[in-house]
């Protein structure tokens, strides 16, 4: 991965799940809200952010839930990946 993040932040790229309506209707991406699960591609070292000590609570290869409008999208190499600060991490899917 090209992208490393600093302090307390975090890249992460949305899993991507195909829905399926319960008449059994696939509905494509287009047609659905964006995904609000992803997985965990790099962390950041956490350090001092705003004068408070952070650590790290999430590894590389985590699934987790983040807030809906959160984090900066950014496309590198024709992939789209989203930074976001570990507090917009709601919780990990386990």
């Amino acid at each position: 991965m090209k992208i490393k993040p600093l302090f307390d932040r975090v890249v992460i790229k949305n899993v991507e799940t195909e829905e399926v309506t319960k008449g059994g209707i696939v509905l494509p991406g287009s047609a659905k809200e964006k995904p609000q699960m992803a997985e965990v591609l790099a962390v950041g070292p956490g350090g001092m952010v705003d004068g408070k000590e952070v650590t790290m609570q999430v590894k590389v290869g985590q699934k987790v839930i983040y807030s809906k409008y959160a984090g900066t999208e950014v496309k590198l190499e024709d992939k789209e990946y989203i930074l976001v600060r570990q507090s917009d991490i709601l919780a990990v899917v386990e």
